[in-house]
């Protein structure tokens, strides 16, 4: 998984499937939140996501009252999005 941010955009490339890759993901986004409450994820081409960085979205949503937004890449992705509905509170759209 590659990470790289550019002010308050977030762009993941490669799977997400590892604690490490959570890792990376909460402290790159735990950085951003310090100075910008309004974070744009893109997520190009990762199938799925692991609970843990599921749970770290719901924590910023719902606790630091982040205003959080995925893109998402993948068909299959989306689809596990609306399965465990969090469409709407995940703010997620299809690029």
């Amino acid at each position: 998984m590659d990470i790289a941010a550019f002010s308050n955009q977030v762009t993941i490339k490669g799977n997400i499937k590892s604690i490490q890759d959570y890792q990376k993901i909460k402290e790159l986004i735990d950085d951003i939140v310090q100075t910008n409450k309004q974070i744009t994820l893109n997520i190009i081409d990762s199938i799925s996501v692991t609970s843990s960085v599921i749970g770290y979205f719901n924590k910023l949503i719902l606790k630091d009252s982040v205003n959080l937004q995925i893109n998402v890449g993948d068909a299959q992705l989306m689809e596990l999005f609306e399965d465990l509905n969090l469409i709407a509170l995940f703010k997620v759209k299809k690029i």
